[in-house]
């Protein structure tokens, strides 16, 4: 009998499910924490979870994780330098302080709109690539003529060594901004992804699995593993396009709603007929737009693990991810009488790195880039938790807030603070960790809003994030209305409910908690499906093989139209006389890239399906197309052997 291993390595948990492959049954599930900054002990330990038995006869290893996207929503990537080539009116934020604008680029139509001004290139990567871990570069028109990044990317290899992505590579869609910001998220991800990857193979392999390994990736699609580590931005949201997949799945609707709450955020999607809907635009994550294609969600930086915190009259859930209190006391020997000796800081300094529940302990990443401020802080803190208190006793006053923030973006310290986990364990519904630790957070952040106790406090945190859910997924149906207007709505008491007409299945941790909630304010069918708290893992194993190649055809010169033709495609720019040979070159092309990146990730030719649309632009009294604009759609199954 053989089987499939489903791995999903979130931000708090690592989830692991074996499927029968004789009839696609889940039989067995385990759940490990996710291990910090290193993902192999969490790994390790949700196999380990697993029958021997079954795992010695795994087959195929299919991987779903929210590490690119919750890289993304804390700011905790690597640094990356980002070189712009043209034309760059450069009025929005970038991720980066690292970054040129140099001359170059190209024109709609593949020409060349300036000479590449290489020398300012070679200057840059040699001034900071000792700070560093990549480069991304982005040319004006690269989906129209890719040269000019193609010559940027030789040349900073050459120099530096350190990994390039190109814009290119990543996306034929206009917008040369969002692909910049793709190409820099992409590069920001590949130590992060090669580091992860290469440990759930080390691991397959030291357990004797002669298998497949496969990455699902945002579109609901699983690729092989190196075709994933060229592209690892297309991971991001990986974790809600696996729940997305095992929703359906789990619940036997082709067509439901899905909410999956994690440790670091909440996501909803929605799947028709088996297919996931698919977003018009490019992903965005953390506020930045890229050119990822990716299912259709609605996604907050609100999970379980998320940080509360107050100030004046509020009570905050997030963005940043923490490590619970209750989960903080288990894990450090010591910690528990170190809340309760913890005082409560002056009204006057609190914020969101400083509150009488949070504490910072040394995450074990290497420094690539730090200030002698930040250093000094650093040495104050300890590999166990350590207070805002024990940090004033040594640095001679209060760590600066700045300095704490820098640490946290780089990976170099971790916090420990309240969160909605904490509020399940003090309200009983969830105890997983040590109980006592969630109760003196909740009445110590109780006193601070309003003088609630600490039950009152963890019953109103509880309320909150269900209605921070609703309000989500109302959200996500409803396109164009500020969620903040709709957040608005669950707060005033009336005798009326949204109507939600799909089933809402909910899948993630302990989520079951929140179904009660829900059903209060929502009129819909709330489901919480078998194997819910591991449906990112069953999803992993029940996706597809899915590429999608778009070739655009267009004249040379519109004054005469029918007389030369250009074919633009993720290869570059090709010249053609006619236009029956620029479509007939453009079929095979498409046909050829579906079928090189399907095969490459390890699918069988014989069951791959191929699906062209094409679409043209045909003015009245043309005799060939203004565009012709073919999308070609390859799907394939992974045979389980």
């Amino acid at each position: 009998m053989n089987y499939s291993l489903g791995i999903d390595a979130g931000g708090t948990y690592t989830d692991a499910v074996i499927v029968r492959n004789s009839d696609d049954t889940v039989i067995a599930a385990s759940k490990a924490l996710t291990t910090y900054p290193d993902p192999l002990g969490g790994i390790k330990n949700a196999i380990d979870g697993l029958d021997e038995e079954y795992v010695k006869n795994v087959k195929v290893v299919s991987v779903s994780t929210t590490l690119s996207t919750n890289t993304i929503l804390e700011g905790t990537g690597f640094p990356v330098g980002l070189i712009l080539v043209g034309n760059y009116d450069i009025t929005q934020e970038l991720p980066t302080t690292h970054y040129i604008q140099v001359s170059g680029g190209h024109k709609y139509n593949g020409e060349r709109a300036a000479p590449l001004d290489l020398e300012a290139v070679r200057k840059f990567a040699l001034e900071v690539k000792d700070r560093v871990s990549a480069f991304a570069v982005s040319s004006f028109f690269s989906i129209r003529n890719p040269e000019h990044e193609v010559e940027v990317k030789k040349t900073v290899l050459e120099l530096t060594g350190l990994p390039v992505v190109c814009a290119h590579e990543l996306s034929q869609d206009l917008g040369a901004y969002e692909r910049a910001i793709t190409a820099f998220f992409n590069a920001q991800l590949i130590p992060i992804s090669e580091k992860f990857m290469q440990t759930v193979v080390n691991e397959t392999e030291s357990r004797g699995m002669d298998a497949r390994v496969l990455m699902l990736k945002c579109d609901g699609s699983v690729v092989g593993i190196k075709k994933a580590l060229q592209k690892p931005i297309e991971s991001i949201f990986s974790g809600p396009a696996g729940s997305l997949v095992g929703a359906a799945f789990l619940s036997k609707k082709e067509t439901c709603a899905m909410i999956d709450v994690g440790g670091t955020s909440t996501d909803i999607s929605l799947i028709k007929n088996g297919v996931p809907e698919m977003s018009e635009a490019g992903a965005v994550v953390g506020g930045w737009k890229t050119r990822v294609r990716a299912i259709k969600m609605e996604t907050s930086a609100m999970g379980g693990d998320s940080h509360i915190w107050v100030k004046g009259k509020k009570a905050n859930i997030g963005p940043r991810r923490v490590v619970p209190l209750c989960r903080a006391a288990t894990l450090f020997p010591g910690f528990l009488e170190l809340l309760k000796a913890n005082p409560i800081p002056s009204k006057g300094i609190l914020g969101v790195n400083i509150q009488p529940t949070t504490f910072y302990y040394k995450s074990g990443y290497k420094a690539i880039e730090i200030s002698e401020g930040e250093k000094k802080l650093l040495d104050a803190i300890e590999e166990n938790p350590t207070s805002i208190t024990e940090m004033y006793n040594r640095l001679g006053t209060y760590p600066s807030v700045m300095y704490l923030e820098n640490l946290l973006q780089k990976r170099l310290i971790q916090a420990v603070g309240f969160t909605p986990t904490d509020a399940l364990h003090v309200l009983g519904e969830y105890a997983q960790w040590e109980n006592e630790a969630s109760e003196i957070g909740a009445e110590r952040l109780g006193s601070l809003y309003g003088g609630l106790n600490g039950a009152e406090f963890a019953k109103y945190i509880k309320q909150e994030f269900a209605k921070n859910m609703a309000s989500d997924l109302v959200s996500f149906f409803l396109e164009g209305i500020e969620k903040s207007e709709i957040r608005k709505i669950f707060d005033i008491p009336a005798p009326t409910k949204f109507k939600v007409e799909v089933p809402v299945v909910l899948i993630g941790g302990p989520v079951i908690a929140y179904r009660k909630e829900l059903n209060e304010i929502l009129d819909a069918e709330i489901l919480v499906p078998e194997y819910a708290s591991v449906g990112n893992a069953v999803g992993a194993l029940a996706a597809k093989g899915i590429r999608r190649v778009e070739i655009l055809i267009r004249p040379v010169s519109l004054a005469a139209p029918d007389m030369a033709f250009y074919v633009f495609s993720e290869k570059g720019r090709e010249y053609f006389d006619l236009y029956k040979e620029a479509l007939d070159f453009s079929n095979r092309l498409g046909e050829e890239l579906i079928l090189d990146y399907m095969t490459g990730s390890g699918l069988d030719p014989n069951n791959i399906r191929i699906e062209i649309d094409k679409k043209d632009i045909l003015p009245d009294g043309w005799k060939v197309p203004m565009e012709t604009k073919l999308i070609f759609l390859g799907t394939g199954t992974y045979e389980s052997e």
